[in-house]
């Protein structure tokens, strides 16, 4: 399963070279080559370097993405104000309002494969950023795009959530998994229910989820909820065991639209498995996300952000939703008509 990402605050000067070399190391560990190792270093030092002299409670958030056919380093940039009032003009070479050269969010866009800046005054900015290992590089385009914020408990290192996503042509398969409490034995619970995920992605759900119940007895359980999506007609199939919330809506203004799941834990007490069939809005959007998000988060205040990269959305969902308590996953997915490039299967 997908490493949870790296939380690294950025209030002052001092802590940049640490976001600097936390995300020098995961892109190591990902085997980026050196000059994209230092595509990616540069990235983050200077989103890490404006958080420090501009923001409030800023946050980096760092992830490798490995892939069968390409892998990448994510980075998002997370404050809570003042945001900026001209994006446009802030991505200009020489624009400043601090007095520097004014060449850090260019320089952060000319280097990532995906950049995109989302923000709003006073409520703060979300940057982001995608940094593909240029060999891998691919130039077909795909019905989905996707973003994930998988972060674990506060003072923990294990998150006892995970996370699997897989893409097939016109198809898209995703799993969100919550172990039961937080910690290292939460995320064993968690990890099973994703091998078993891994090893078919599109095989039937309630199959998935037999197998997955079975694999996790003998360990504290969990809750878990898978979908599968074909783009080419906008059929959904979805289960849900447990505190997976799952929810579909429309680009233009539509109210959410709840998934169904059932209650019981993985590997304890399965009530019942049962797939539900949806018709998903194309153009349109699947929030999937743990119980570590508040349940009544909402986009009506949010100007343009369904029109956003999914990862600005789980990342603005993340800085204002958050129970702060707990491991968090947010899982958003945008099907299109074949109108992006982000086709990727996950090893």
């Amino acid at each position: 399963m997908p490493a949870c990402q790296t939380v690294i605050p950025v209030s002052d000067p001092s802590q940049v070279g640490e976001a600097r070399r936390q995300v020098i190391r995961i892109a190591e560990q990902a085997s980026f080559g050196e000059a994209d190792r230092g595509k990616a270093a540069i990235v983050v030092t200077e989103l890490a370097t404006n958080l420090a002299r501009h923001a409030t409670d800023g946050l980096i958030l760092a992830q490798a993405h490995l892939f069968a056919d390409r892998k990448s380093v994510e980075i998002l940039s997370i404050d809570r104000g003042p945001g900026i009032s001209d994006v446009p003009r802030c991505l200009e070479d020489g624009f400043s309002t601090g007095g520097t050269p004014g060449t850090g969010l260019g320089a952060a866009r000319r280097l990532s494969t995906e950049f995109e800046i989302y923000s709003t005054e006073p409520a703060g900015t979300i940057v982001f950023c995608r940094v593909e290992e240029t060999v891998r590089r691919r130039s077909e385009r795909s019905s989905f795009s996707w973003g994930v914020i998988n972060c674990p408990a506060p003072n923990e290192v294990d998150c006892g959530d995970s996370w699997s996503l897989r893409e097939s042509k016109d198809r898209l398969s995703l799993m969100l998994a919550d172990g039961l409490g937080h910690g290292p034995f939460a995320a064993a619970a968690a990890e099973e229910a994703t091998i078993v995920f891994d090893r078919d992605p599109f095989a039937p759900l309630p199959s998935i989820f037999s197998a997955a119940h079975i694999r996790m007895q003998g360990t504290r359980g969990g809750a878990m909820a898978a979908a599968q999506i074909d783009s080419s007609n906008g059929e959904m199939k979805y289960v849900g065991v447990g505190n997976i919330a799952g929810h579909l809506r429309g680009l233009e203004g539509e109210a959410k639209r709840g998934l169904f799941s059932h209650n019981g834990t993985l590997g304890a007490q399965l009530h019942k498995i049962q797939q539900f069939d949806y018709q998903c809005p194309i153009p349109g959007l699947l929030v999937m996300h743990s119980d570590g998000l508040q349940s009544r988060w909402s986009f009506d205040c949010y100007e343009g952000l369904t029109q956003s990269h999914p990862a600005i959305i789980s990342a603005v969902l993340y800085r204002d939703f958050t129970r702060g308590r707990d491991d968090v996953t947010i899982a958003v997915v945008r099907v299109s008509p074949n109108d992006r490039d982000n086709s990727a299967s996950q090893t």
